[in-house]
Formats: structure tokens, C-alpha cells, sequence
């Protein structure tokens, strides 16, 4: 169980590198994107297209793939900074939803529903931790994981450009009135968020499940992630992808459990929901 935790740490990895996205977007400009890793997936799909089928290098390819990644990330951020400005955070969010049906549709109308094969990035240990090997796509996912949440902390604590986000998030209509330019900073948030879901999913995508589904649904365990910290909190969500994973790769070693490691995120979910209730809750049974 142990081995199975250590190597579980590599989807737990991606699942902290989107839960810091998801954290950002709902702090910065107030969505939760259930788009996050179908932008990513769709990215890294036309990535593996150009390879395969265009014969463009393995590394042109996977950088068309995050570029387009952001790209679509921008365009929805575009439209929604355009078109639901004042919307709530729910109605928003809703958006996203749509978006994420809609790429898994287009990716299995053009790349099929069967898993692509994809050129792994990284291979091969990274080293070896009382007998149990630990890859390097392990390592590099949890140190993006951690470098991504003490950038953006920094960014946002001792920058301008931190102080505008900040501004543009708790107060919209006034950082406006001040002159700061809020679309194009949303539009800028929506765009390296999705960027960095790409990179992440590029580095995992072959040690997974690819099929379209399997990645575009890699935001719920990130969202539990995120959830754990309120999606405010960013050591916290780091946290929470990290524990997941290595929970997920802990109990796919039992064959009674195994099952288990599908529900663990949706089960995380509903244990915070009641617990980040429970206040009410009580107060309402007294």
C-alpha cells in the first residue's frame, strides 16, 4: 500500500496543480471553471494530432497544445468578463459547465473515444525510497504543484500586479472606477490558469487514463482538492491533491478497496459540503 501511495503522488501532483488553478480563478475572478482540465485535455489532444498524423516534432507539438490550451481558456474568459460581467459566481460557473460538455463532444467526434498515444514527456525513476521507485513524472508534478502555489502567493502578496488582482476580485466595481483594466487582468488569469492545466495534463496524460472523459473529469478530484481549502487557500489545496492521490493510489492495492479509488473525490466532496455546513446545521437542530 505504501508503493501504491508513493505512486499515486503523480495524479496526486496534477490533481494539486489544478486545484491551485480552480483556487485562483474562484479567488481572482470569482468562477469556479469546470473547464480547467477539459481545456487542457482538448490541448493536448491536437498536440498529439500534429505528432502523429502532421509529423510535426514531438516538442512543436506539445507546445501548439498549451498554447492552444490558454487560448481557449481565453476566449472563455473573454466571454464571460464580456457577457456576464455582473453575474453571480453560480451562473458563471454554470458556463463552464457547457464549455466542458461541449470539448469532451468535440473531442470524440474528432479524435474518437479511445485513448491516444501519447509520447511521454518524462520517463524512466527518479530515484528509489525504500525500495519503492518514485518517477520522474512524480517528482515534476508535485514540485509544479508547489512552485505554482509560491509564485502565485508571491505574486499576489508582493506585486502591482498582485494588488490589482486582489483589488479586481473583493472590490470589481471600485478597482474599475480606480482605472484598473479588469478584463484584460480576468482575461490574463483565465489564460496562464489554462496554460498551466495543459502543461500538467501533457505530463501526466501518458501514465492515465486519456480517453477524453477520463481527463476532462480530473477537475472533480481537483475541485475536492480546492474544496478543502475553500477554494481560497492555496497550501491547502496543494495539500488536498496530494493526500487524494496518494489515498486513490493507497487503496487501488486492495482488491476489496480497489473500486473504492473512483468514489474517494466524489465521497471528499460531500464529507467537506456537510462539514463546511455544519454550523448551520447544529444551530438549527438546537
Amino acid at each position: 500500500m505504501l508503493q501504491g501511495a508513493l505512486a499515486g503522488l503523480a495524479a496526486g501532483g496534477l490533481y494539486a496543480v489544478l486545484a491551485v488553478c480552480l483556487t485562483l480563478m474562484s479567488r481572482l475572478v470569482r468562477v469556479v471553471n469546470f473547464a480547467q482540465s477539459a481545456t487542457g485535455m482538448f490541448g493536448c489532444y491536437v498536440a498529439v494530432f500534429l505528432a502523429v498524423h502532421l509529423g510535426l516534432p514531438e516538442w512543436a507539438a506539445t507546445l501548439a497544445g498549451i498554447v492552444l490550451g490558454g487560448a481557449l481558456s481565453a476566449v472563455l474568459g473573454w466571454i464571460v468578463s464580456t457577457w456576464l460581467a455582473e453575474a453571480d459566481t453560480g451562473t458563471r460557473s454554470a458556463v463552464t459547465v457547457a464549455v466542458l460538455l461541449l470539448l469532451i463532444s468535440l473531442a470524440f467526434i474528432l479524435f474518437g473515444n479511445k485513448p491516444q498515444p501519447f509520447h511521454p514527456l518524462l520517463a524512466g525513476p527518479a530515484f528509489t525510497v525504500g525500495g519503492v521507485v518514485i518517477s520522474q513524472v512524480t517528482v515534476v508534478t508535485v514540485a509544479l504543484a508547489i512552485v505554482v502555489a509560491l509564485t502565485c502567493r508571491a505574486v499576489l502578496a508582493r506585486t502591482t500586479l498582485g494588488v490589482r488582482l486582489r483589488a479586481l476580485s473583493e472590490r470589481p466595481t471600485t478597482a474599475e472606477l480606480l482605472g484598473i483594466p479588469a478584463r484584460p487582468l480576468a482575461v490574463g488569469v483565465w489564460t496562464a490558469t489554462g496554460v498551466i492545466a495543459t502543461l500538467a495534463v501533457s505530463i501526466v496524460a501518458p501514465s492515465q487514463s486519456n480517453d477524453p472523459t477520463s481527463l476532462a473529469m480530473l477537475v472533480v478530484p481537483a475541485a475536492a482538492a480546492a474544496l478543502l481549502g475553500g477554494f481560497r487557500r492555496l497550501d491547502l489545496a496543494v495539500a488536498g491533491g496530494l493526500v487524494l492521490g496518494m489515498a486513490q493510489g493507497a487503496v487501488a492495492q486492495s482488491d476489496r478497496l480497489s473500486v473504492l479509488r473512483y468514489f474517494l473525490p466524489f465521497l471528499v466532496i460531500v464529507a467537506l459540503l456537510l462539514w463546511t455546513q455544519r454550523k448551520e446545521v447544529w444551530d438549527a437542530a438546537r
